[in-house]
């Protein structure tokens, strides 16, 4: 495991995410992610609509944090990840909301867009556990990670659910500002992977330890997708957990984008699913067309922050 150092050092000389922008958060200067020192978050609520094995009857309790190392340019929390629109709060009062989501009967919480506060969440989640946090933590991330810095979450993180989001990168350079999207999203799942081998459910279907990978499938970029279900089949194994979204919806710079600038057919996201069959794998979720709208996409309004 990585030589734990206290929090504050890992942001004295910013190399949190792949992108190792080399800045000091503690003197109040911003790398690419547009963080800080403290921890900023948008919101704090039960959300029922993330995969049926994590949402369950209950719901998630979720935090979604502001602030991100990709602003994707169809990103649909733009507002909070681009703009970053939120409220700064302490590592106490981060670990005080994981027992005031727990107190509420969900069944885990959920670490939106987490990647840029890993050295205070860790030491949040520490603090809560010792307060009586037991539910599940789910890591919910875009997936460009630095897995030295995901080494220092072994032990405290249950379930990690990463997107995948690109094979070529001559779609996360023009898509996400970064060139080395897939391999490091990919050797970031793969310490995932490590850190979480078997993938363990309760009696409700609920899952409690594991890994799922997230696709969305992007108009136009079907043989990516097959290409990325390659990967997976031939690295992880036919039993992995994959959720294939079609929920892509025309947002935030996305529309000025002629590619992107219109919903994903029935068409484009069907060869996908059929694919991900044809190949053998044989643990996935698939969305409805009618999940592709803004009308799933959460208010920011600080509740529970």
């Amino acid at each position: 495991m990585e030589n734990i150092k206290k929090w504050y050092e890992y942001l004295e000389n910013c190399n949190v995410c792949p992108r190792k922008c080399n800045i000091n958060r503690t003197k109040g200067e911003r790398g690419y992610c547009n963080s800080g020192y403290n921890i900023k978050a948008a919101l704090a609520s039960i959300h029922n609509w993330e995969e049926p094995v994590i949402s369950g009857t209950r719901g998630s309790g979720t935090v979604f944090f502001s602030g991100c190392n990709l602003r994707c340019v169809f990103c649909q929390n733009y507002d909070i990840s681009s703009e970053n629109k939120g409220k700064e709060i302490t590592i106490e009062r981060l670990a005080e909301i994981f027992i005031e989501q727990q107190q509420k009967n969900v069944h885990n919480i959920n670490l939106v867009s987490p990647t840029h506060f890993i050295p205070q969440i860790r030491e949040a989640l520490i603090i809560a556990k010792n307060k009586g946090l037991k539910i599940p933590v789910v890591y919910n991330t875009n997936g460009y990670e630095n897995v030295e810095m995901l080494k220092t979450l072994e032990g405290l993180i249950d379930v990690y659910l990463p997107d995948l989001k690109y094979f070529d990168k001559k779609y996360s350079l023009e898509f996400s500002s970064t060139s080395d999207y897939f391999e490091k999203t990919t050797e970031a799942i793969l310490e995932m992977r490590r850190q979480q081998p078997k993938d363990v459910f309760n009696s409700e279907g609920i899952m409690e330890k594991g890994l799922i990978i997230r696709h969305l499938v992007l108009p136009g970029c079907k043989n990516d997708s097959f290409k990325i279900i390659d990967w997976v089949k031939n690295n992880l194994g036919t039993e992995t957990y994959m959720s294939i979204m079609r929920q892509y919806t025309p947002m935030y710079k996305a529309k000025d984008i002629k590619q992107l600038n219109r919903k994903l057919t029935t068409f484009e996201y069907e060869k996908v699913t059929d694919y991900f069959i044809e190949k053998g794998m044989k643990n996935g979720f698939s969305q409805e067309k009618m999940s592709a709208t803004s009308e799933y996409t959460p208010i920011f309004d600080l509740s529970g922050i």
